[in-house]
């Protein structure tokens, strides 16, 4: 498939291993590359964006072909993938590195971020805190973070944070 036909998301909910983890077993998924965005530094190191003070989200660059999945299921994953209504959390991992954030591509997917949010609402208990932005710029994360589950399913957090999550999504 050449690049033309793929489009891409950016969507951080919590630890970018536990996102990846999902979305590269979304059927139409290309890619899920683990990284940062949303922040004020260049080029962010893993140990910088944990302090919590470049402003950076651990997020996920989904390349998809939109022949085979819609940006509007991605989005339905997404929410069902965590807690949209914790502030800068996602289990035990807290900070706003780990906040719920949409970083759209373009104006029809920032729209369609907006609508999927209300719609989801309904679904919660508590509001909806998911962060919506326009991306400014997408910072990949070392190859050590890369496909993370995938080298690595028998590491305790893998094993207590993602395949929860994958069973419960019937991705695994």
């Amino acid at each position: 498939m050449s690049a033309a036909s793929e489009n891409r998301a950016v969507l951080g909910g919590g630890c970018f291993w536990c996102v990846e983890a999902v979305f590269e077993r979304v059927p139409g998924v290309v890619a899920a590359t683990s990284g940062y965005a949303g922040g004020q530094l260049d080029n962010p190191s893993y140990e910088a964006v944990c302090t919590g003070t470049t402003g950076h989200a651990e997020v996920v660059e989904v390349r998809f072909n939109p022949e085979h999945v819609s940006f509007d299921r991605l989005l339905e994953v997404f929410w069902a993938a965590h807690d949209p209504t914790t502030l800068n959390r996602q289990g035990a991992d807290q900070g706003t590195q780990y906040r719920s954030i949409i970083l759209a591509d373009n104006s029809e997917q920032l729209a369609a971020a907006q609508l999927s949010r209300s719609q989801a609402a309904s679904g919660f208990a508590s509001p909806i805190v998911t962060e919506i932005a326009l991306l400014e710029r997408f910072w990949p994360a070392l190859e050590e973070h890369q496909d993370f589950y995938s080298r690595n399913r028998a590491n305790p957090y893998c094993q207590f944070n993602i395949v929860p999550k994958l069973k419960k999504l019937g991705l695994l």
